[in-house]
């Protein structure tokens, strides 16, 4: 049977909680991880109507975008919708779950999942995000070299990009000398012994670090393998906020405006003045971007596509860049799609749902 748990897993092996921005609140909100799931809801939002758009439809988890507790909750009065929201979903066992900011980051995340809807290629994060990662480095008798390798790789380590079982691996001389009370894996005791040896190195992830040692130790064939971790910051991360991509053929700034407003189902777009030029690289960010604005001119974009642009904030664009706000709930609207590709499984003995209900809270007359 499929738990609660299980589905925060998948989600989370997807969008790794450990890249959600400090102020956002991701992660199992509500329930009981041990709980077995019957049905998933997905949405955009956590509202009341959601709520009770589960309960109808036989879901006991909802997986929005939005969390629904962003700040501490001091009481459970019911006097807004945060706080009846959480009681209903507990008298009701609900499990409540958001992936927000790190799905946002996410190669395939939401504003990914938006150029390609649109037909962007070349697709590239817009804000990269540094990394921490661990450079690890051992030394391997030459007979033991691959499987140590292996070991690694299954581990997590060694990956780069979209690469992975990546290593570096050159050969020399290792030398020891067993004392007493060892049991070594070549070599006698009380003897300085001359190992021929190849040293190896890979790239670990600092949530992997942990398991691709205790994979280096099991597999190494010495009582005391040597290794060295050398922490460093990576600037290829795939992963961050907003993306930019190029359109297969220019297209009109006009012509590609009401594509936009067309695929999005919006009231009306807000831009700066047109340039009078054709439409070839466009960035964009789903949700609130405009601190990404200066970027996306820097590299180049014609049109930047973002929402919760302020008065003065569509000022800020340059000569080159036209700036459009395409709404904070259009421009994440695909985001169900995502969590439904993450979570569905073949013959699984749950189901999932797309939230019928509109939670967005803007309307256009």
């Amino acid at each position: 049977m499929t738990t609660v748990r299980d589905i925060a897993n998948k989600l989370e092996a997807y969008a790794p909680l450990r890249y959600q921005e400090s102020y956002d609140n991701s992660g199992l909100l509500v329930g009981d991880p041990s709980a077995t799931v019957t049905g998933v809801l997905l949405s955009i939002d956590c509202t009341e109507e959601v709520l009770e758009e589960a309960k109808e439809k036989g879901c006991n988890m909802v997986v929005s975008h939005h969390p629904l507790i962003f700040r501490g909750l001091k009481q459970l009065t019911g006097r807004n919708y945060v706080q009846r929201c959480v009681a209903y979903a507990i008298k009701n066992d609900i499990a409540l779950y958001a992936c927000h900011t790190n799905l946002d980051k996410m190669p395939n995340g939401v504003s990914f999942r938006l150029a390609q809807k649109l037909g962007l290629k070349k697709i590239q994060p817009l804000a990269t995000e540094e990394e921490t990662v661990y450079k690890l480095v051992t030394f391997v008798p030459n007979s033991h070299t691959e499987a140590v390798a292996d070991a690694l790789f299954k581990a997590g380590a060694g990956t780069i990009g979209e690469y992975d079982e990546c290593s570096y691996r050159s050969s020399g001389n290792g030398t020891f000398k067993a004392n007493n009370g060892c049991q070594p894996y070549c070599g006698t005791i009380g003897e300085r012994h001359t190992e021929p040896e190849d040293r190896l190195e890979v790239i670990v992830k600092a949530c992997d670090k942990n398991k691709a040692i205790k994979a280096l130790v099991n597999a190494h064939p010495y009582e005391t393998p040597a290794f060295d971790l050398f922490e460093s910051k990576i600037g290829y991360s795939p992963v961050g906020l907003g993306c930019i991509g190029e359109l297969e053929a220019e297209e009109d700034e006009t012509d590609f405006l009401i594509r936009v407003k067309k695929l999005l189902g919006l009231g009306c777009i807000r831009h700066t003045a047109l340039k009078g030029e054709k439409v070839r690289k466009v960035a964009l960010c789903g949700g609130a971007g405009h601190e990404f604005l200066g970027l996306a001119e820097a590299m180049g974009a014609d049109m930047y596509l973002t929402s919760d642009i302020k008065y003065h904030e569509f000022f800020d664009a340059g000569t080159k860049t036209v700036l459009a706000d395409v709404g904070h709930f259009e421009s994440e609207q695909f985001t169900k799609e995502i969590f439904y590709d993450v979570i569905y499984e073949k013959n699984s003995n749950f189901v999932i749902h797309k939230s019928e209900i509109n939670t967005n809270p803007i309307k256009y007359l």
